[in-house]
């Protein structure tokens, strides 16, 4: 079952970008590490801005052309 993102978020946790993407947590994690999907903490909390996940999308979709 796929679990849509939320449209009224600003910002969304690592299992929902793992949903999204249907990526393994590891796999979420690696693109947070290396930069490639910018992100902040709060505490001890991850959130992912959605400008930065579509951001993410879309670089990867011009590089499927």
């Amino acid at each position: 079952m796929s679990v849509p993102l939320p449209t009224s978020h600003t910002a969304v946790t690592v299992p929902e970008v793992m949903a999204a993407l249907k990526y393994s947590r590891s796999k979420v994690y690696d693109l947070l590490r290396s930069g490639v999907l910018p992100s902040y903490t709060e505490g001890r909390a991850r959130r992912i801005p959605l400008d930065s996940l579509h951001t993410y999308m879309r670089n990867k979709l011009e590089e499927a052309v």
